[in-house]
């Protein structure tokens, strides 16, 4: 499908009820889907949003992941989309998500055009609850990639993201040491699990009537 007629049609499907945590929950392991059933907001829950970011190239729409340094932390190695923590002096969450694509791998924030919202997912980990911001640009962006908190930047083709067969279950080790089975996307050489599948299956799901309708 061409770029222009996908983005007019996903403008006009996010502004229509979104497949919402039932989406989320198919890419998250088991013990996970209990916490969501469970799941009580902590009033000390931190804000935050990441941006999910389209734009042609080679006659097809592709979106820009990341992914982070191994260091001490709950979220050391993993692909992520661009984003982070609402600041003092952040004027919204898409203000969020825009200044940090721009620290973390260069995007104009100028350039971007937002299309809308997906539904918000808490992360226990890390006590942020998370706004996906969706995205596009006319172009694709030039990406500089900040070596303190990117290791690699990953670029995937939306066909691929809508590709049944590109959903598996793997045996993912996690930070503490143990290991856990979960769904996630295997991309040519990339895992995306955790937050970050659960985010794109629901814009998967939103997406598929859209390229394929």
């Amino acid at each position: 499908m061409e770029f222009l007629p996908f983005i007019e049609g996903l403008e006009i499907r996010l502004q229509k009820p979104l497949p919402g945590i039932g989406a989320q929950a198919k890419m998250s392991s088991m013990s996970r889907i209990s916490e969501l059933m469970n799941f009580i907001m902590p009033k000390n829950v931190k804000q935050s949003s990441v941006l999910l970011l389209l734009y042609p190239h080679n006659q097809t729409i592709w979106m820009v992941l990341m992914q982070r340094p191994i260091y001490r932390g709950v979220h050391s190695g993993q692909v992520s989309l661009p984003g982070g923590k609402f600041e003092d002096g952040d004027e919204s969450l898409i203000f969020t998500a825009l200044r940090e694509a721009k620290e973390e791998i260069g995007i104009d924030p100028v350039a971007v055009q937002i299309l809308g919202l997906l539904t918000e997912l808490y992360i226990p980990p890390s006590n942020f609850l998370v706004t996906p911001i969706v995205g596009f640009m006319h172009y694709r962006p030039t990406f500089f990639a900040n070596s303190e908190e990117v290791a690699k930047i990953i670029e995937i083709r939306l066909i691929d993201l809508l590709e049944e067969a590109n959903i598996r279950t793997k045996s993912i080790k996690l930070p503490l040491g143990f290991s856990a089975k979960t769904p996630c996307y295997v991309i040519d050489d990339t895992v995306i699990w955790g937050a970050t599948a659960m985010i794109l299956n629901e814009f998967r799901e939103l997406s598929e009537s859209v390229y394929f309708g």
